[in-house]
C-alpha cells in the first residue's frame, strides 16, 4: 500500500492523482524533515482537496491534538516524537532525556538554505549548523557536517553533537510510558476532549 507523507496541499493532491491509497499530511510543527505550513491550516485544506483517507501528523502529542486532527477531517493520526520517548523505543536514553527536558521553544529548523529543512531540539550541533548557514557555507559543506549526526544522537547517545530530530510537542512530553499505556491514554484524552466540547447554539 502507498501512504506518502506530504507537507503541502498540492503534494496531497498529486499523491491521490498518482494512485496513493491514503496520505499522511504533516505540518511544520513535527520533527525531522518539515514543510512550511502549520498543521491547523494545512489539515483542513488538504481534506477539502482529496477524497482518499487522510492521516494527520505534525504537532500531535496528546489526546487533545488527536481530537483536533479528527475535527479537521483526519481519519487517523501519526505521532512521531511522542513515541520516541516510550519504553519500547530503541532511541538512546540520553536522547530521550534531551526530549524530556525540552520546553515549548526548544526546537529549531535547520537546513532552510539547503532546501531540506529539519526540525530538531536545540543543541550544540543545531547551533553550529545554523551558524554555518548564516555564514553562507556551501550545501556540500553543510551536508558533510550533517552526515551521521542522527545516528550519533539516537544510537550513540550524543545529544549535544548529534541531530535530535523532534517536534514542538517535545514540551508536552514528561514521562516514558509503554506504547500500550500511551495509546490507551491518548484514546481516553481524545474521547474526554470531544465530550467536553461546548454544544453549538441551537443544536
Amino acid at each position: 500500500m502507498s501512504w506518502p507523507v506530504v507537507p503541502t496541499v498540492e503534494a496531497a493532491v498529486k499523491a491521490e492523482a498518482d494512485g496513493a491509497d491514503g496520505v499522511i499530511v504533516s505540518g511544520c510543527e513535527g520533527g525531522g524533515h518539515v514543510g512550511k505550513l502549520a498543521s491547523l491550516a494545512l489539515w483542513p485544506q488538504a481534506r477539502d482537496r482529496v477524497t482518499i483517507p487522510m492521516v494527520a501528523a505534525g504537532g500531535i502529542g496528546d489526546g487533545r491534538g488527536m481530537a483536533a486532527a479528527f475535527a479537521l477531517g483526519a481519519e487517523g493520526v501519526q505521532l512521531g516524537t511522542r513515541f520516541i520517548v516510550t519504553r519500547e523505543s530503541p532511541a538512546h536514553p540520553a536522547t530521550k532525556q534531551k526530549i524530556l527536558q525540552a520546553k515549548a521553544e526548544d526546537t529549531a529548523v535547520t537546513g532552510n538554505i539547503t532546501g531540506l529543512p529539519v526540525r530538531v531540539i536545540k543543541n550544540r550541533m543545531a547551533e553550529e549548523f545554523l551558524c554555518m548557514e548564516s555564514a553562507g557555507k556551501s550545501k556540500a559543506e553543510m551536508a558533510l557536517f550533517g552526515s551521521g549526526k542522527m545516528k550519533l544522537a539516537f544510537v550513540e547517545g550524543n545529544a549535544e553533537d548529534g541531530s535530535v530530530m523532534a517536534g514542538q510537542v517535545s514540551g508536552l512530553i514528561h514521562d516514558e510510558p509503554t506504547c500500550d499505556e500511551l495509546i490507551q491514554r491518548l484514546v481516553r484524552e481524545c474521547r474526554a476532549t470531544a465530550a467536553a466540547l461546548p454544544r453549538t447554539v441551537g443544536a
